[in-house]
């Protein structure tokens, strides 16, 4: 008789073989065991009475997903691009015989394939993608490092985050990995450059204020990259980050706005800027957040025009490259309108795109990457 795995049991994980090659300054093994942790499985040496095990090659680096989506699927076996097995879901009573097949090299009897194309969306980085699945050896570190660094990656994001920042952040990443640091410790050093440049600015010290923002927005890709290439992303490590990027924008422009003109907001040019960008940063938000309760996933992730504008839209990384070269021509306080001119484009090209979801027939309402 067959045995199945029990409905709603707890799957324990089982590391097979040694995985001693270290990666983002971690062994495979160590890698697969915080993987299996962030799955809500329990890690254990040998298979347990009852219930279910998930099973898998210690030497292979596995994307997040992977390893979350075979938990949840009982008596199925992951297979690599050229059909080879590496994990499975299987009855306790049957761990023994599957991980016995697993080091051989063969694919376990009576399991259902799971394939690499059958997760190649990714909602939360917004993007399509085939997730990382490699056997990791000597030779090839540095590469499948890459790999899971560029899988890391959101694949909707601004212009500077996107093109910019990847080779250098990820050589930092590496870095402070290897050097033991956290992903909060990161975060926490770019929360005191935002407070520099806050009062660089503030000040009318653009400059540095700048060198100070843009290191920020620099660190700000590390920190969630580490958090996800060495699985240490935690909820409050989430919340610290997210909430530094959320808040302080309009207070880096209304130190901006102070110190080009030295007074509290007039009812002038520049005033108007001031409040069309501080409206909009807030009015865009709620755009976004309409559309994400309305239809359940990101408003730049449903067409590719959509995932375009992101590149560009009026948030703090294009803002910058706004201000920046003003200030370079010395024109602060000509920057900043410019920063409210396109604010207000933004946010009016935000409002077409809610009009246009509600009133698009329902089955159309499906992001274009996840098709």
């Amino acid at each position: 008789m067959q045995t199945t795995v029990e409905a709603g049991a707890a799957p324990t994980g089982m590391i097979l073989g040694a995985g001693d090659v270290r990666i983002w300054g971690m062994t495979a093994r160590e890698r697969l065991r915080r993987t299996f942790v962030r799955a809500g499985l329990g890690v254990a040496d040998e298979p347990p009475t009852s219930g279910s095990v998930v099973l898998a090659l210690g030497g292979w680096v596995y994307d997040e997903s992977l390893i979350a989506t075979l938990a949840k699927r009982p008596e199925a076996v992951l297979v690599t691009d050229d059909g080879g097995a590496v994990a499975a879901h299987v009855p306790a009573a049957r761990a023994a015989e599957a991980a016995a097949a697993l080091e051989r090299g063969e694919e376990p009897v009576g399991l259902a394939r799971l394939s690499l194309a059958d997760l190649a969306y990714n909602e939360e980085l917004r993007k399509r993608e085939a997730p990382v699945l490699t056997r990791l050896t000597a030779q090839n570190v540095r590469e499948v490092e890459a790999r899971t660094f560029a899988g890391s990656y959101k694949g909707v994001t601004d212009l500077v985050t996107k093109y910019w920042w990847p080779v250098p952040a990820r050589i930092v990443t590496r870095w402070c990995a290897v050097a033991g640091l956290k992903p909060n410790h990161v975060t926490f050093l770019g929360f005191l450059l935002v407070l520099a440049a806050f009062w660089l600015f503030w000040q009318g010290q653009f400059g540095w204020g700048l060198v100070c923002a843009w290191v920020m927005t620099f660190l700000d890709t590390v920190d969630g990259k580490l958090a996800r290439v060495t699985l240490t992303s935690s909820a409050i490590g989430n919340v610290f980050d997210h909430g530094i990027d959320l808040i302080h924008p309009p207070f880096w422009w209304w130190a901006w706005y102070v110190g080009c003109f030295g007074t509290a907001i007039a009812a002038d040019l520049p005033g108007i800027a001031l409040g069309m960008i501080l409206a909009g940063y807030v009015l865009q938000r709620v755009e976004e957040g309409i559309f994400l309760r309305a239809f359940g996933f990101h408003i730049h992730s449903w067409r590719p025009f959509d995932s375009f504008f992101r590149l560009i839209t009026a948030r703090r990384n294009p803002n910058l490259l706004i201000l920046t070269p003003a200030w370079l021509l010395g024109w602060p306080g000509e920057g900043l309108i410019l920063v409210g001119v396109w604010t207000a484009i933004c946010l009016i090209v935000h409002a077409v795109q809610l009009v246009q979801a509600f009133a698009a027939p329902r089955e159309r309402l499906v992001s274009w990457l996840s098709r």
